[in-house]
């Protein structure tokens, strides 16, 4: 005998068979077939279960999709109702804030009409762009930029 440890459980056991290897392999033969025996067992049973359980989540899938459908409706029109009064509201703070940059006394044809009814954004007829510094014309895209001084 020599004097080394016994293998660990976490060492690969040697290659060389057990003195008995015949009526090992035999047993262990005997244990996966009462494995497999077991294994088709409890999938047999298993699958009644499996499939009402399958059953019973659709029919929870459909109560909540039904429920789930008024909901989403009224939420919805509520969505829908807000933002008609919020754009109404956004609507008439921008006009205010027109109206207090107004000049005192101004008539509707002296300034810019960019208010929602006219559908225009632009300046009207007649009167020019201004670029950053007031009193200067915007550059045209078609026009080349100045030469450097």
């Amino acid at each position: 005998m020599t004097d080394q440890p016994p293998p660990s459980a976490d060492e690969p056991i040697p290659d060389s068979p057990p003195p008995d290897a015949g009526a090992g392999s035999a047993r262990a033969r005997e244990w996966m077939d009462q494995l497999e025996a077991m294994i088709q067992q409890i999938s047999s049973q298993a699958a009644p279960v499996a499939r009402q359980v399958s059953a019973k989540a659709a029919e929870l899938a459909a109560v909540a999709a039904v429920k789930a459908g008024p909901a989403a409706q009224k939420a919805a029109e509520l969505t829908s109702e807000y933002g008609q009064r919020f754009a109404e509201r956004a609507q008439s703070v921008a006009a205010e804030l027109r109206a207090q940059d107004a000049p005192a006394g101004a008539g509707e044809g002296s300034a810019a009409d960019t208010s929602p009814a006219s559908g225009s954004t632009a300046p009207g007829p007649g009167s020019e762009a201004t670029g950053p510094d007031e009193g200067q014309p915007a550059a045209s895209h078609d026009e080349p930029p100045p030469p450097p001084a």
